[in-house]
């Protein structure tokens, strides 16, 4: 995201990512992190990794609305006129 800004989350989403990041360092690693070197781990991936899984899930999101969008006119469809059946084609 050249010239843009990192992915921000919310406060909240924040604190419970860095209490996440830091219980991972302490089941799967022998060290314990603080807060802080969370935090900084954290603002990397938002940095670095973020851009990644956010631009997959804009992809994700246009083939949906396309899928959609083709069957629009299926789904969407009415027949006109439909109180009187047509009694021979017309011209």
């Amino acid at each position: 995201m050249r010239g843009k800004p990192p992915i921000t989350i919310s406060a909240r989403s924040r604190h419970q990512a860095i209490a996440s990041i830091r219980r991972w360092f302490t089941e799967n690693t022998d060290e314990e992190i603080g807060d802080l070197k969370a935090a900084i781990c954290l603002d990397y991936i938002l940095a670095e990794i973020g851009p990644t899984i956010y631009n997959q899930a804009m992809a994700d999101a246009r083939a949906f609305m396309e899928e959609r969008a083709a069957d629009l006119e299926g789904i969407g469809y009415q027949a006109e006129f439909p109180f009187w059946k047509p009694t021979k084609p017309l011209r």
